[in-house]
C-alpha cells in the first residue's frame, strides 16, 4: 500500500509560480514512478509530469514543458512540482500519482492504470 498526501496549490496571478508537494509513504516497490496529473471538469485525467524514482528520468507533457519542473526530495519520499509562468488554463485540480514499474510505461497514455492517487489540490490562476 502507498499513501500520497499533497500540499501546496492555491491562487496566483498569471505569470506567477506555485509549488506542489506530494509526500509518499508505504511500499517503495509500488511507486517505481510518481507523477502529477490534472483533471478538467468533464474530461479525463491527463498526465502533467512523471518521475522514475530510480533515477530513470523525468518527463513532461508538452503543455507544461519549460514551465513546470518535477523533482524528488527527502530520500525520494517527496515529489515536488514547481510551476512557473502559470497561465489561466492551468487552473484545475492536480493529483499526485504512483505506479508500479509494470505500469509506468503506460500511465502517460492511460491514467486508469495508476495504482495510487492522492486526494488532489486546487490550483487557480487569475488573468
Amino acid at each position: 500500500q502507498v499513501q500520497l498526501v499533497e500540499s501546496g496549490g492555491g491562487s496566483v496571478q498569471a505569470g506567477g509560480s506555485l509549488k506542489l508537494s506530494c509526500r509518499a509513504s508505504g511500499s517503495t516497490y509500488s511507486r517505481s514512478c510518481m507523477g502529477w496529473f490534472r483533471q478538467y471538469p468533464g474530461k479525463e485525467r491527463e498526465w502533467v509530469a512523471l518521475i522514475y524514482t530510480d533515477g530513470g528520468g523525468t518527463y513532461y507533457a508538452d503543455s507544461v514543458k519549460g514551465r513546470f519542473t518535477a523533482s524528488q526530495v527527502n530520500a525520494k519520499n517527496t515529489v515536488v512540482l514547481q510551476m512557473d509562468s502559470l497561465k489561466p488554463e492551468d487552473t484545475v485540480m492536480y493529483y499526485c500519482a504512483a505506479a508500479r514499474n509494470t505500469y509506468c510505461y503506460t500511465v502517460t497514455e492511460d491514467p486508469t492504470v495508476v495504482n495510487y492517487w492522492g486526494h488532489g489540490t486546487q490550483v487557480t490562476v487569475s488573468s
